[in-house]
């Protein structure tokens, strides 16, 4: 798990311990920990007590918002950091538009992966 930084914490308006996602995905802890480490999800440590953070943006109700595992799998395959991962997810792209998270959450995965791929030529 990755520490980030003020720049990349600035990015994510909020964000979710993992015993929040546990209860909003009505799953044990160690069902989140798990997705983190299939990297379905990733995490951050950040506060004061370094605590596993995701950003909620990730979450949609009682899921893991689609095509995002789908998108991680792709930017890691570019040899995204998390960091790097959080920052392409969270920064405004005027060809969606709105941000990559955004476009997420509204059903566009289909527009965040074609640029997902394109980053790898």
């Amino acid at each position: 798990m990755t520490e980030i930084d003020a720049k990349i914490d600035a990015l994510v308006p909020d964000w979710l311990t993992l015993p929040d996602i546990a209860e909003m995905l009505g799953v044990e802890v160690t069902r989140v920990r798990q997705l983190v480490k299939e990297g379905q999800l990733i995490a951050v440590r950040r506060g004061e007590n370094r605590a596993l953070h995701v950003p909620a943006a990730f979450i949609d109700g009682d899921k893991v918002v689609k095509g995002l595992s789908g998108t991680l799998t792709l930017l890691r395959d570019d040899h995204f950091t998390v960091e790097e991962m959080i920052e392409w997810l969270f920064t405004p792209d005027d060809t969606l538009p709105g941000t990559p998270a955004q476009a997420l959450r509204e059903n566009r995965g289909t527009e965040v992966k074609r640029r997902a791929q394109a980053l790898a030529v």
